[in-house]
């Protein structure tokens, strides 16, 4: 099982916090550092310093750290017009050598799109169909041989005669320019759709393991019914972690992030990291390949430490 650290930076983190976790995950040998791309703390904290743009961190944070992944998990589709995205994920490829994955939703959290005065849209429908229309222009972009000119007429978006540059490093499978798409979701019917036809990590985020595989097989039904190979997809949950050598360490990590430790164990990777390697076996025995850890205090750099000496040995023959 592969593992990847994820941060919420909306909650309140500079560049140097978000610098000082990434370079943690590379010294503890994980293979990705990920970070959500909100605008709003949750929870009733303030967020100081206040949120960053996940473009521009992602390609600071890629210049500076190598070897490792970077990614968003994920970024609204109604906060960045899909061209402009297009070119400033392409950019971070470049930036970073191959070395982004990019995680696109449809957009939840109301309240940040009034803050700043970004169409929400009417429903969660028009949110889905904007979000369809994105993937549709930011792979049709990064796929148009050089020369050549893509054109979109959509509904949300209209695109005439763009030469599709710059490319990305990355390849798809059929030689393409394309950076690695994560998609997820629980919906029963668009979403295993939306995924079959352009994921390459479908990742369902906090939900019990029967919810994550029920997921799973929804999309690997969906590939089959479109004549791709399900085996082209990373299946990949997201969940809270939390680790402590003893009792009171996994305790005092806990009150850190205002979490009851059994909550933590119930709807997380949570408990001493005999406990976490346990709880992720169940999860790659039912077909999960991949799980994003998502970090919450950012001054605990020791806490990554302890995941990638006494966890991650453990995980990644699963």
């Amino acid at each position: 099982m592969d593992l990847r650290i994820f941060t919420e930076p909306q909650q309140g983190a500079s560049h140097a916090d978000l610098l000082a976790v990434a370079q943690a995950t590379r010294s503890a040998g994980f293979s990705a550092f990920f970070r959500s791309d909100h605008l709003l703390a949750m929870g009733g904290g303030t967020g100081l310093p206040g949120p960053s743009d996940s473009i521009a961190s992602l390609a600071a944070l890629a210049a500076q750290v190598p070897d490792i992944r970077f990614g968003t998990l994920v970024t609204a589709a109604t906060f960045r017009h899909p061209s402009m995205l297009a070119i400033g994920a392409a950019t971070i490829d470049d930036i970073s050598g191959g070395r982004l994955d990019l995680g696109m939703g449809a957009g939840w959290f109301d309240a940040e799109h009034k803050a700043y005065g970004i169409n929400f849209g009417t429903s969660f429908g028009e949110r889905f169909d904007r979000l369809t229309e994105q993937l549709e222009i930011l792979t049709g972009l990064w796929a148009t041989p050089i020369g050549e000119t893509f054109s979109h007429h959509g509904r949300h978006f209209d695109l005439t005669d763009a030469p599709g540059l710059p490319k990305p490093i990355q390849r798809d499978l059929a030689g393409r320019p394309k950076v690695p798409l994560v998609l997820g979701g629980r919906g029963p019917k668009r979403t295993p759709a939306l995924a079959a036809r352009f994921a390459d990590d479908f990742n369902v985020g906090f939900a019990d393991l029967e919810a994550v595989t029920v997921s799973h097989d929804r999309v690997r039904t969906a590939c089959t019914a479109i004549d791709r190979d399900p085996g082209e997809i990373v299946y990949s949950v997201a969940l809270p972690v939390c680790c402590g050598r003893t009792p009171a360490e996994l305790a005092t990590r806990a009150a850190a992030i205002g979490r009851d430790v059994e909550d933590l164990r119930e709807n997380g990777f949570a408990g001493s990291p005999a406990e976490i390697v346990d709880k992720l076996g169940t999860f790659a025995a039912a077909g999960t390949q991949r799980a994003y850890l998502q970090v919450l205090d950012l001054a605990d750099t020791d806490h990554v430490a302890l995941l990638g000496a006494d966890v991650l040995p453990h995980v990644a023959a699963l």
